[in-house]
């Protein structure tokens, strides 16, 4: 990453070197960002939201229909460190438009396709799109961004994914019973075509690294500070989860499936604010929000463990988790940038596939707990899987969530 200099430098500059700094957020190009964002959350989880049309145009059962998002996640986990490795010298808004232009075939794809077998591979590379996509977004952030706004321009980029679970979902799932659900995935296709003369606009052009200058998975595991922040971040997502997948279900056990759609409303409010003040504060305060963030879901999960019977707590504990987990990615993406260090990239990379495999596992989890123990037992498996991560964090007092964060170009 380049860092500005008052001195003279005794070479004129040599061509597509990285534009300068700006002193202050480029919002149009964040906001692309954020819109790329919204568009790789959303088309993992609209499948949700139209499962029954979905399932009956295409012939199969609404469970099969729901492995479209298991296998958008199994693409996003199997290629995210291979294609990141394999794209690191190529200039980043090249890489930046292909990645969204896949989302754009694959949606148009699924949108036409009245065959269940292309639909899946219509998926799957929708998650091959998504997983180039997470491993490049934070760190795009980041470049555009002076060294004392990186974690605000991170959280403004990844606004986009409570704003496409808050809003985007349910706008899908409304448009696709008024209209069809082809139709849902259409206007996605849309809207990524918008998003590549958007991005082609504004968005400022970096270059990638020289070859072999991304360090080797195993070498950046021995990085003081990688190893655990993707241990919070395998875990800490596990436990969301677990309960996030199957809400509508948890919700109806407790009587109260009619509020569906208002609690999610509230998670995404709260979740809107939580990414507002850790922008605020990450650059100074990582570590103490993160703490937070855990300490915050913990306490909604408990809530949810004694009090579910109350209506208006179970409203508290959704905005209470809803607080703790709408700044988490921006969290988690800044710590592995931080501890990565020049191999960040590879870093993100081996996030971004954590994150996937830790959605898949939720779900999978969230289905055996469903049938052994029933929905009352999702807020105390939270609370268990949270006891490692407060540890984790607790102890990465020096490396990983540090006490005094060291950005990357200070």
């Amino acid at each position: 990453m380049p860092t500005e200099t008052h001195t003279r430098t005794p070479h004129p500059p040599t061509p597509q070197t990285n534009p300068p700094h700006p002193q202050k957020l480029p919002l149009p190009a964040l906001l692309a960002l954020a819109t790329a964002v919204f568009i790789t959350s959303l088309t993992e989880t609209l499948p949700a939201g139209l499962l029954p049309a979905m399932s009956a145009d295409l012939g199969v059962s609404e469970s099969a229909t729901g492995q479209t998002v298991t296998v958008y996640a199994i693409g996003t986990a199997l290629t995210a460190i291979p294609l990141t490795a394999a794209t690191s010298g190529w200039r980043r808004k090249r890489l930046l438009l292909m990645a969204m232009a896949g989302f754009a075939a694959a949606n148009t794809v699924t949108a036409v396709s009245g065959n269940y077998t292309l639909t899946m591979a219509a998926r799957f590379l929708a998650g091959v799109a998504a997983g180039l996509a997470w491993a490049l977004l934070a760190g795009y952030a980041r470049r555009m961004a002076p060294v004392h706004l990186q974690g605000k321009a991170i959280a403004i980029a990844m606004a986009g994914i409570p704003v496409a679970l808050s809003l985007g979902v349910p706008a899908g799932t409304f448009l696709g019973k008024v209209v069809s659900w082809q139709v849902a995935f259409l206007a996605m296709t849309g809207l990524t075509a918008g998003l590549l003369a958007w991005i082609a606009a504004l968005v400022p052009d970096y270059p990638g690294q020289p070859r072999g200058a991304t360090p080797p998975m195993l070498r950046t595991l021995r990085v003081p500070g990688v190893t655990p922040v993707l241990f919070v971040t395998l875990v800490f997502v596990l436990a969301h989860t677990v309960l996030y997948t199957y809400i509508a279900t948890y919700l109806d056990g407790l009587g109260m499936g009619g509020s569906t759609d208002l609690v999610l409303l509230v998670f995404g409010a709260a979740s809107l604010l939580s990414i507002w003040l850790v922008g605020a504060l990450i650059h100074h305060r990582l570590r103490a929000l993160m703490l937070a963030a855990v300490l915050l879901v913990g306490v909604a999960a408990a809530v949810l463990a004694v009090f579910s019977g109350a209506p208006v707590l179970v409203y508290a504990a959704v905005t209470l988790w809803g607080l703790g987990w709408g700044g988490a990615p921006t969290l988690l993406q800044t710590a592995a940038g931080d501890a990565g260090g020049e191999a960040a990239d590879t870093a993100q990379a081996m996030l971004v596939t954590l994150w996937n495999v830790a959605m898949a596992a939720g779900g999978v989890a969230g289905g055996l707990l469903l049938n052994l123990s029933g929905t009352e037992s999702f807020p105390w498996t939270i609370l268990l899987l949270l006891i490692p991560v407060l540890l984790t964090v607790l102890a990465s007092r020096t490396h990983g969530f540090p006490a005094k964060r060291v950005a990357a170009g200070t």
